[in-house]
């Protein structure tokens, strides 16, 4: 469902930095959302040096842009606490200041989305959803959920 990319420019984020990115993450999603943690899944790409620019000039500033793409079928005021508490994993997790993150939240139809193998489910149908699996993909799920 969830699927957030992290892209960092002018530095490097260590492993730990993002493991703790990616449970982060995966965490407020979780909790916010009430999405399972299984389906978040988090990807980390590093912009090449001199390849970030804003307003046609080069940024050497550190920057970190996170763009998640997840259902749509939430409220306002549900996606406005996501994308806040987003920004606050991340100043937590990398010690940036609030003018060096970016944070995109698109939502996309759950009919246009397939994950696991099947179309997802609409929000709040998680659970009908996880039982019209197979019991072996169901066994695999259940071990990644926190």
């Amino acid at each position: 469902m969830p699927t957030y990319t992290v892209r960092n420019s002018n530095f490097n984020l260590t492993s730990k930095q993002q493991k703790k990115l990616a449970e982060g993450i995966t965490k407020v999603h979780n909790v916010v959302t009430g999405a399972n943690t299984y389906f978040a899944q988090v990807i980390f790409n590093k912009t090449k040096k001199n390849n970030l620019f804003m307003g046609g000039k080069k940024v050497n500033e550190r920057t970190l842009f996170l763009l998640g793409q997840i259902r749509a079928g939430r409220t306002k005021k549900i996606k406005d606490k996501l994308i806040l508490e987003l920004k606050k994993i991340i100043v937590k997790s990398t010690k940036l200041n609030d003018t060096q993150i970016w944070v995109y939240i698109i939502d996309i139809p759950p009919s246009q989305m397939i994950e696991y193998g099947a179309v997802l489910p609409d929000s709040g149908k998680e659970k009908q959803w996880f039982n019209s699996l197979s019991s072996g993909l169901r066994k695999k799920l259940s071990k990644l959920e926190k």
